[in-house]
């Protein structure tokens, strides 16, 4: 113990003396370490950033868009079809057990106007489950009521920013009148704040109208845009995704070799898809920034290796003296750990700083996790004894005479 100590003390002593060398090898390590926990915390942030949003489409949500048309063996993009009608949504909730709400849903860009304010937006007619599948709250006022639907009533629910652009913050938008496409509509509800999801999507820039009301009034079609329904857990999602689809090819009377004509999507699989692009991003990240890592380690063994040079004579003179190899081995050993380990906890904290301004200054989601934090100093560490072996074993091989007579 005694003789690891004064090892200790002697590798100590050593850096001391070069103490702006000692730094500038460090550097490496400590850009290595900040770069790993930086890419790190911004791949994470923005996993969880996608996956709060794909959680603000609802819970347990499933969408069924129309198919594509297909014209001379040129299939166009999905939802130019018209596939999908009120009637499916209404089997659906009918016969389909594992599905708790459903509702169609269409939707028209719009020019809205209210006194001398006016605000384009995108007005969705759906029915009363829409706001228990998006999981929407009324903060002031009432949703509409399934007699609004069936009688095709003019009101509708506002979002904030509609709110914010047609009256202001203080002026009370319930009872009021705005002139959808020239048509009036009564507000009888204002929507909680939703905020931005990670597509840049304000979710509070909408009006929420029933169903009949913009499908006929304002759209003169029978066709929806897409049926949005919700499972009764989320363990049950696949099965009610099943459920569906056997349901809808049924309606449809397609044969058992035919394709779908329409899409369905769950929450689950949204998540997935952008779950596993987050996670191919992070890992090159911080592949990326593992290469300064390795240049650190490269640049660790190359100054060990002129220490180990400089010192040759010092070297032969403690083997002469009754030092073994090994006390020879363990004192560089010792230097080179150091020096990574000290480069790790610095690159721990200036990673950590960086995460930080970038939140703050950029705007980006980030999350420091204790993963990347043990991930970089315990690679850190690795380095410093991987690229620090050789040159301590190169010292701890030299011979003590040839060491004493190297000038």
């Amino acid at each position: 113990m005694m003789r690891m100590l004064n090892l200790i003390k002697i590798a100590y002593r050593s850096l001391n003396r070069n103490k702006f060398r000692s730094f500038l090898t460090m550097l490496g390590i400590i850009i290595g370490v900040a770069s790993v926990i930086a890419m790190l915390a911004i791949g994470q942030g923005s996993k969880k950033n996608i996956q709060d949003s794909v959680e603000s489409l609802g819970s347990n949500t499933i969408i069924l868009i129309p198919g594509a048309i297909s014209q001379g063996g040129v299939h166009l993009e999905a939802g130019s079809s018209n596939s999908l009608k009120r009637q499916d949504a209404d089997a659906i909730m009918a016969r389909c057990q594992l599905v708790q709400y459903v509702s169609p849903v269409v939707y028209k860009g719009a020019q809205v106007v209210a006194g001398s304010q006016n605000w384009r937006t995108v007005v969705y007619g759906v029915l009363n489950d829409y706001f228990n599948i998006r999981n929407l709250a009324i903060i002031d006022g009432i949703s509409f009521s399934t007699m609004d639907e069936r009688a095709a009533a003019k009101v509708c629910v506002i979002g904030q920013t509609v709110r914010t652009k047609l009256f202001g913050v203080y002026e009370n938008p319930l009872g009021q009148v705005i002139r959808i496409n020239t048509i009036p509509f009564k507000i009888i509800g204002v929507l909680d704040k939703k905020g931005q999801n990670s597509f840049g999507q304000d979710q509070d820039d909408v009006i929420i109208a029933p169903f009949s009301t913009v499908q006929k009034r304002m759209l003169s079609t029978t066709n929806v845009n897409n049926i949005m329904a919700s499972a009764i857990s989320q363990e049950l999602i696949v099965d009610a995704t099943d459920e569906i689809t056997r349901l809808i090819r049924e309606r449809h009377k397609l044969a058992p070799f035919e394709e779908d004509d329409f899409i369905v999507r769950s929450q689950q699989d949204i998540a997935n898809i952008f779950g596993a692009v987050s996670k191919v991003l992070t890992i090159l990240l911080a592949s990326i920034a593992s290469i300064s890592l390795l240049v650190g380690g490269i640049g660790i063994m190359n100054i060990m290796l002129v220490s180990v040079t400089e010192r040759t004579r010092e070297i032969g003179i403690r083997l002469a003296v009754g030092a073994k190899s090994r006390d020879i081995l363990f004192q560089f050993m010792i230097e080179s750990v150091f020096m990574s380990f000290m480069g790790g906890l610095l690159g721990i904290s200036v990673g950590i700083l960086v995460s930080v301004l970038v939140a703050k200054v950029g705007g980006w989601p980030v999350d420091v996790t204790l993963f990347s934090v043990v991930l970089s100093f315990g690679f850190s560490s690795f380095v410093g004894l991987f690229f620090g072996w050789y040159p301590a074993r190169k010292a701890s091989k030299l011979n003590p005479i040839e060491a004493l007579r190297y000038e």
